[in-house]
């Protein structure tokens, strides 16, 4: 039989077959993904072949084809830092929830899953929450990061769960689609997927004082149906984005306004770090490109991933 990953607990996977019914399932030995060394072979989202048990009259069976993936998202795994962890496969958009403070969403962070997301096919959008708790500089601050993501390309929205604004907005764009939400512990993911479904009601928990951050309530990501011809994958909370699988040579192609620059600078091979006549430092002399991007990418460039580890997203 065929069906779809919806929930992973670590050696058991919950996978629904096309007419709805639910199998609670485990693989067959090891899987050997080709190229990637994962800590987690299967995961959400992926479309995979299994064997139907006959086992206390409970709905099982074992996995033996994982179908070939659209596409992925993948962190550094938490204690194997030379291995992967995919968060979810097959995704048609994503979306980045952002909040200015409480907690602090950086622009480091936002750039790191952008170009994570650029290099495996991913649509991003980014989603500015909480935006009715803002003042008018705070305001400011918002729309001036709005206008700086839009110009690159991106899909910028506010929104706010509590409000209710801009929520048909963001189910318009879900509608026929199989969407993620990520961001940072606290930013609202909770809160925002229960609005858009109330019938969900995925746990939520108060920001922490103490630190400005959420207190983790998601520990694995998890597909649901929605009721409006959508589904969600929700997922935990990330404190950062360590990059994984980039040459330096390549990062460049992730940042889109720097890709339409490179072929003006005047080596192929040229990362616009030190090298003369580079197209991308002149953009950047010019204010054509933002200070916050460049710097960004050099930190990439640099393999500063030290303060961009994830948090406790649970591995078994």
């Amino acid at each position: 039989m065929t069906g779809t990953v919806y929930k992973s607990t670590g050696s058991w996977y919950t996978v629904k077959t096309d007419d709805g019914t639910i199998y609670k399932c485990r693989m067959k030995g090891k899987f050997r993904i080709k190229g990637i060394k994962s800590t987690n072979p299967i995961a959400v989202g992926d479309v995979v072949d299994f064997t139907v048990e006959d086992k206390n009259n409970e709905q099982t069976g074992v996995i033996h084809t994982i179908h070939d993936r659209m596409n992925y998202i993948i962190r550094k795994s938490v204690n194997l830092s030379k291995r992967i962890h995919i968060i979810a496969s097959n995704i048609d958009q994503v979306f980045l929830l952002i909040t200015l403070n409480n907690p602090p969403t950086f622009t480091s962070f936002i750039d790191r899953f952008l170009a994570t997301a650029e290099a495996y096919n991913v649509k991003a959008v980014l989603l500015f929450n909480k935006v009715d708790t803002y003042n008018e500089e705070e305001l400011l601050d918002v729309k001036y990061m709005a206008a700086l993501y839009r110009e690159i390309g991106y899909e910028c929205v506010g929104v706010s769960a509590l409000e209710g604004r801009n929520i048909d907005k963001v189910k318009n764009m879900m509608l026929g689609k199989t969407s993620m939400f990520v961001g940072h512990s606290g930013v609202g993911k909770s809160t925002l997927v229960n609005t858009i479904e109330p019938g969900l009601d995925i746990k939520t928990k108060e920001i922490s004082s103490q630190h400005s951050q959420g207190q983790h309530t998601t520990t694995f990501a998890e597909m649901f149906d929605l009721s409006f011809d959508a589904r969600i994958i929700d997922t935990p909370g990330i404190k950062g984005f360590g990059i994984v699988d980039m040459e330096k040579e390549e990062i460049t192609d992730y940042f889109p306004e720097f890709f339409a620059l490179k072929q003006d600078c005047k080596f192929n091979n040229c990362l616009h770090i030190e090298e003369p006549h580079c197209a991308v430092k002149k953009a950047l002399e010019n204010a054509d490109i933002a200070y916050s991007r460049y710097k960004s990418y050099v930190q990439m460039i640099e393999g500063d991933d030290e303060h961009y580890r994830v948090d406790d997203y649970k591995e078994e």
